[in-house]
């Protein structure tokens, strides 16, 4: 059986829409705490996010997670009430390691409780150890607990019921990932979403405890994230195309030379080429960067981008495609559209007609 993926599918509109406006569309509808977000993660990658940017991140109502190296104290006293202000939608990052470490520091401390969310950052998660630290954690911690990456179905029923809130699904398709170009793994994205989703909705049917869908990995399109929204993903994990906003972390260039922010707004606003330098955290850079003793096999790519867009314009666009297909599936709410809307499987012909 071939299994699909954005590029083999389309949706498809409502036979009659009620829908006159797309101001009656509520695309900020997810929500986690008390504030309806966007349904998109920032991916915790150093030329996306860092100390520099993270606040406009918050502003353009995107939760976030941060790269392993920043930590809550690595914030100035002036931030930190913003820090804890926003605390139900920003993560940290910590490896499998770190993760167990805090299992034994709760265990120990057995009055005290974790400050901020975490994700376990890790880039195979199927092992049976994070299963049985989600599974510590979930027992001693309030925080939300996101985990992946995973690209088999059962693995997110697992983890599901181990107790975390957001599982990222997908191994392999991200901009920065040479996973399963070298190892062979990975899932169809798309499958993926569509079989996760399915098993969520028959768990709930259930009474069984379900995780926040997270997608994460080789979204180039606003059509992409909208389709995986359609298919059944809680929410999308973007790197690369975040980082090809002129305000991501990574660093600027023009014709070569690395200049600052104020000399990159400068130049794009008289529209100059920039590019941006961009890197998956499993790199050698990365690993260096950390300070790793001994460098592993690198699994990802360091290349240049080119600067496409501001954070403000790009939001402000993939808001306006996505109200814009929910108002031909008649769907008000992202509550209605997420994994509720009919869908069809293309020929390369019919895509090759459409993509310009």
């Amino acid at each position: 059986m071939v299994h699909p993926d954005f590029n083999d599918i389309l949706i498809t509109p409502a036979v009659v829409s009620t829908i006159r406006s797309r101001s009656e569309i509520k695309a900020y509808q997810m929500s986690i705490g008390e504030t309806p977000w966007l349904p998109l993660f920032v991916s915790p990658m150093d030329t996306v996010i860092g100390l520099d940017n993270w606040e406009l991140y918050l502003n353009n109502k995107m939760p976030i997670c941060f790269p392993r190296d920043i930590r809550p104290d690595s914030f100035n006293e002036d931030d930190k009430g913003l820090l804890s202000a926003y605390s139900d939608v920003i993560f940290f990052s910590y490896s499998l390691e770190e993760a167990s470490t805090m299992c034994e520091w709760l265990n120990s401390n057995k009055d005290n409780d974790l400050e901020f969310n975490i994700l376990i950052d890790i880039a195979n998660g199927h092992m049976k150890h994070m299963v049985d630290v989600v599974e510590r954690l979930r027992e001693r911690t309030k925080v939300k607990i996101m985990v992946g990456n995973i690209a088999n179905p059962q693995t997110y029923k697992v983890l599901s019921e181990a107790g975390a809130d957001f599982i990222r699904v997908g191994i392999g398709f991200g901009g920065g990932c040479l996973t399963a170009m070298n190892t062979g793994v990975g899932y169809s994205m798309a499958q993926l979403v569509k079989e996760c989703a399915d098993l969520k909705d028959h768990m709930e049917s259930m009474g069984d405890r379900t995780a926040s869908i997270v997608a994460d990995g080789g979204f180039r399109e606003y059509s992409d994230i909208i389709k995986a929204l359609a298919l059944g993903a809680d929410y999308v994990m973007l790197g690369s195309i975040l980082n090809k906003c002129l305000e991501s972390s990574g660093d600027t260039y023009w014709k070569g030379i690395k200049v600052s922010p104020n000399i990159a707004n400068f130049l794009w606003k008289r529209k100059f080429k920039l590019e941006k330098k961009f890197r998956g955290m499993s790199t050698k850079e990365v690993q260096k960067k950390w300070g790793k003793s001994k460098l592993t096999t690198s699994e990802g790519v360091v290349r240049m981008r080119t600067v496409k867009y501001t954070l403000d314009g790009w939001v402000e666009n993939f808001v306006d495609y996505l109200k814009s297909t929910m108002s031909y599936t008649n769907c008000r709410t992202l509550k209605d559209f997420i994994g509720n809307v009919k869908w069809t499987v293309i020929s390369q012909n019919a895509y090759n007609r459409f993509n310009k």
